[in-house]
C-alpha cells in the first residue's frame, strides 16, 4: 500500500504554487548556484540576441551600402578624371565669393562638396602614375587638403584672416598639384 501510494505521487504529482526551493536544488550540482544559474541564463540570451542582431546586420544590403570604400578603391578612370579635375578645382575656388561676402554656411557646404570631388580626381591620378612619381604628388595632395581642412575650421569659427590664408595657400598648391599632373 505504500508502495502504490509513493508510485501514484510519482505517476500523478500534484502540482501547487509553492514550490519547496530544497527539493528544486537538490537536482542542481553543489557547484553552482543561483546567482551562477542567473549569470548563465543572461549569457544565453545576451548571445541568443546578439546572433539574431548580427544576422540582421550582414544580411541586410541597406548597411552594406551605406559605406563608401572609393578612396580605397576608386571607380573612377584616370581618364574620367582627368575630364573632371578641372571643374572641382574652379568649384573649389568658387568658395572665395563666399567666404568674402561672409556666407559661412554656405562656404563650408561649398567647400566640402567641391573638395571631396577634387580630392578623389586626384588621388585617381596620382594612383595612376608611376611610383617613383607619387611620393612628390602625395605631399602636395597632403598640403592643399590640410589647408581646406584648416579654410573650413576657419569658416567655421567665422576667422576673416585665417580663411584669406588658407585659401590663398590652397590656390599655390593647386596650381602646383595640377601642373605636376
Amino acid at each position: 500500500m505504500a508502495l502504490t501510494a509513493i508510485a501514484s505521487q510519482l505517476c500523478h504529482p500534484t502540482f501547487s504554487c509553492f514550490l519547496n526551493p530544497s527539493k528544486i536544488l537538490k537536482y542542481i550540482p553543489k557547484n553552482l548556484t543561483h546567482s551562477n544559474i542567473i549569470t548563465r541564463r543572461v549569457a544565453t540570451i545576451a548571445a541568443v540576441n546578439t546572433i539574431l542582431l548580427a544576422r540582421e546586420t550582414m544580411f541586410n544590403m541597406d548597411v552594406a551600402s551605406a559605406f563608401d570604400f572609393r578612396m580605397t578603391v576608386p571607380d573612377q578612370t584616370p581618364e574620367e578624371a582627368e575630364g573632371t579635375i578641372k571643374d572641382h578645382a574652379r568649384e573649389l575656388l568658387e568658395v572665395k565669393d563666399l567666404i568674402e561676402s561672409e556666407q559661412w554656411r554656405d562656404a563650408q557646404k561649398a567647400l566640402r562638396k567641391s573638395s571631396s570631388y577634387l580630392k578623389q580626381d586626384i588621388y585617381t591620378l596620382i594612383q595612376a602614375k608611376p611610383g617613383s612619381e607619387r611620393p612628390p604628388l602625395r605631399l602636395l595632395y597632403s598640403n592643399l587638403f590640410n589647408n581646406v581642412t584648416r579654410l573650413d575650421y576657419a569658416a567655421r569659427s567665422k576667422d576673416v584672416v585665417g580663411c584669406k590664408e588658407s585659401f590663398q595657400n590652397i590656390v599655390v598648391f593647386l596650381d602646383d598639384i595640377l601642373s605636376k599632373l
